[in-house]
């Protein structure tokens, strides 16, 4: 059996990390299925998905790591091309990956006691988000 829905967010960009974990065991739960998997997919170019122990020193290291590889002041071919200044975005994003699946048993995710399911805005802007969110299983 397979459930969709989706999430809908309001970011501010710039690395907006939010943490999505209940918003998605809701889906799950919601869905009836007892076992199975929770995929969870970003449409669109500057947005990612991971896991975090979602906490304030961790969200801001983050930040900081993301910096060091991909430079927002950095040159960028796209921001040549398209002008549009959010190069370091889509690099981001694409580093960080567009999706998640996370097993559940019992209509439970199999997350660590310290881990949560997190959507990273990089774009220069904030906007309003749509993630889809797949249920699967029996």
């Amino acid at each position: 059996m397979v459930k969709t829905g989706e999430i809908t967010l309001t970011t501010r960009g710039y690395g907006h990390m939010q943490d999505i974990t209940d918003p998605v065991a809701g889906h799950v739960a919601k869905s009836g299925i007892k076992n199975g998997m929770v995929t969870v997919f970003v449409p669109g170019a500057t947005g990612g998905i991971t896991t975090i122990e979602y906490e304030p020193g961790l969200v801001q290291d983050f930040d900081e790591m993301m910096e060091k590889i991909a430079p927002k002041s950095a040159n960028y071919h796209h921001n040549e091309r398209w002008h549009d200044g959010n190069g370091f975005s889509h690099l981001r994003a694409s580093l960080l990956g567009c999706h998640i699946t996370i097993p559940f048993v019992e209509g439970r995710l199999t997350l660590g006691t310290w881990q949560q399911v997190v959507f990273i805005d990089f774009d220069n802007k904030g906007r309003s988000r749509r993630l889809v969110c797949q249920v699967m299983g029996e």
